[in-house]
């Protein structure tokens, strides 16, 4: 039997996304605490240890990978305190900053989102997959492709550009490719999933599927350091 979440997990999130406040949420912290946030990191636990055989760059403390339920309100309309959902990330070591391609996990009353991928990359980090696809999209073409992908995951989504970006050659065979903003491999699977003993199952095979697309991705993404972002855009010269 695997780690997974309670009714009470649910109960608590369905909750907070009606009483989204200090008070609310300091009176119940002990069931956070226990059904939320242990059983969180308890999930994480059992991840890193499969992420090891197939990701072991992306393996990092259960701490570090399970993101703050407190929400960043200093730039936003919304003064809602808490996400009213669980989540975890596992970027690639020494790219956690440069926006590396790596593995997400949220749970929620709404659903269970996985993601492999660069979800919103950066213009240096866009700029350098799309070099990389030009020379190598049928080998992506190729990972797109096999069946684990096409049966459990989206194919890279977002709000994709009408034409080619700038620069980069209309008619060329990877054209179509590089009209993706977002890089990400995305399944979603009801909420209810998490609630089964077998729930880390289901995300290992998922995130094992989405592995050779991130592990491409970040070849290029491994050039694009933060000095070349500071250039990119400007902040700094290179000598």
């Amino acid at each position: 039997m695997g780690p997974h979440f309670s009714e009470q997990t649910f109960d608590f999130l369905d909750e907070l996304e009606h009483r989204n406040e200090r008070e609310w949420f300091q009176e119940h912290k002990p069931v956070y605490e226990v059904e939320l946030k242990e059983r969180m990191l308890a999930v994480i636990e059992v991840l890193n240890l499969a992420l090891g055989e197939f990701a072991a760059d992306c393996v990092r403390p259960p701490n570090k990978s399970m993101l703050r339920i407190y929400r960043d309100v200093r730039f936003s309309n919304d003064k809602s305190p808490y996400k009213t959902h669980l989540a975890a990330h596992w970027p690639p070591r020494g790219l956690e900053k440069a926006g590396g391609a790596g593995y997400f996990l949220q749970v929620g009353v709404h659903g269970v989102m996985l993601a492999g991928g660069a979800y919103s990359p950066q213009p240096p980090q866009l700029r350098a997959i799309r070099d990389y696809v030009l020379g190598h999209h049928l080998k992506l073409r190729s990972l797109l492709a096999t069946p684990a992908l096409t049966t459990m995951a989206q194919p890279f989504g977002g709000n994709k550009l009408i034409r080619p970006p700038r620069g980069f050659p209309v008619e060329h065979p990877a054209a179509d490719l590089l009209l993706n903003r977002s890089w990400a491999l995305v399944a979603h699977l009801p909420g209810d999933v998490a609630l089964d003993e077998n729930f880390t199952d289901l995300v290992i095979e998922r995130f094992r599927a989405f592995a050779p697309v991130v592990d491409f991705l970040n070849i290029p993404l491994a050039t694009a350091t933060p000095l070349e972002q500071e250039t990119a855009t400007g902040r700094r010269r290179l000598a």
